[in-house]
C-alpha cells in the first residue's frame, strides 16, 4: 500500500517516480493538489496521488475528464479509484546507469526543440516509444539525427524524480533502423545527464529481452520491477 513516508534513501523516489517528480524538480509542469498531481496534459499524460487513502484516491480521479486516460508507475500496488478502471498494465524493468560505454559510431545530431515538435510528435506517432504528445519536448534534453532534413531518430529526458532523470522518447523511423541511431542517442542524453551529476534511469518492458540487452551495452543495470498501469475515467 501506497503511504505518504518520504523517502529514506536516494533510491527510495524510483519506487514512485512521477509523485517524486511532479512534488519535485518538475513541480511547475504539475496540475493539481497536495492529494493527487499529474503533468499537464499536452506534455505527458502521468500522475499519481500522495497515498491510497479515500481523500487521495478521490483526487487522484478529479484530475480526469470523462474517458480521459491517465498513466501511473509505482512499486507498490495501486488500488483502481472509484469511477476509474484499469485498460492496461504491465511489468517494466528499471534500469539506472553510473556510466555510460563509448560509441563505436559518431553521428551528427541535434538539439531539438519547439521548432522540432510537430516533426517529433510525428516520429513518435508512427514508432510508439511510449506516450508522446504534442508539449512533451518541453520535458528537455531531446536530441535527433536527421537524413536529408528529415527527423529520423531522436531520444530525450522525461520524469525526473529527486537526483534522478529519465531517458525516454527513443525511436527511430522504421526505414531507418539497424544503423545504431538509438543507442548512440541514448548514449548522448545519458552522458549529458552524469555531466550534471544526476543519474540516468530508465523503463523497459520486463519481457523485452533484445531492449534490455541493448541497455545494457550502453552501461545501464537493473534496479527493480515497478508496474505500469493506465487507468480510464468512466
Amino acid at each position: 500500500m501506497l503511504t505518504r513516508t518520504p523517502a529514506s534513501s536516494p533510491l527510495d523516489v524510483l519506487n514512485r517516480p512521477v509523485w517524486h517528480a511532479l512534488t519535485g524538480r518538475q513541480s511547475s509542469l504539475s496540475v493539481g493538489n497536495s492529494h493527487a498531481l499529474c503533468y499537464k496534459r499536452t506534455i505527458t499524460p502521468f500522475g499519481a496521488s500522495a497515498g491510497t487513502g479515500d481523500v487521495d484516491l478521490r483526487a487522484f480521479g478529479e484530475l480526469l475528464s470523462p474517458d480521459e486516460e491517465i498513466w501511473l508507475v509505482e512499486k507498490e500496488g495501486f488500488p483502481t479509484p472509484l469511477g476509474l478502471k484499469a485498460v492496461k498494465a504491465a511489468e517494466c524493468l528499471q534500469m539506472v546507469a553510473s556510466h555510460v560505454s563509448d560509441s563505436e559510431h559518431d553521428f551528427t545530431f541535434f538539439d531539438l526543440g519547439a521548432d522540432d515538435a510537430v516533426e517529433m510528435q510525428g516520429l513518435a506517432t508512427l514508432t510508439v516509444p511510449g506516450p508522446f504528445l504534442a508539449d512533451t519536448w518541453q520535458l528537455g534534453g531531446f536530441v535527433g539525427i536527421r537524413e536529408a532534413g528529415r527527423l529520423v531518430a531522436m531520444a530525450g529526458e522525461r520524469m525526473k524524480p529527486g537526483n534522478f532523470t529519465e531517458v525516454s522518447g527513443v525511436c527511430t523511423h522504421p526505414h531507418y533502423r539497424g544503423r545504431g541511431y538509438a543507442g548512440f542517442l541514448m548514449r548522448i542524453v545519458a552522458q549529458r545527464i552524469l555531466d550534471r551529476d544526476e543519474t540516468p534511469f530508465l523503463h523497459t518492458y520486463s519481457d523485452n529481452k533484445a531492449a534490455i540487452a541493448l541497455y545494457q551495452s550502453l552501461g545501464f543495470t537493473p534496479h527493480q520491477v515497478v508496474t505500469a498501469t493506465v487507468l480510464q475515467k468512466q
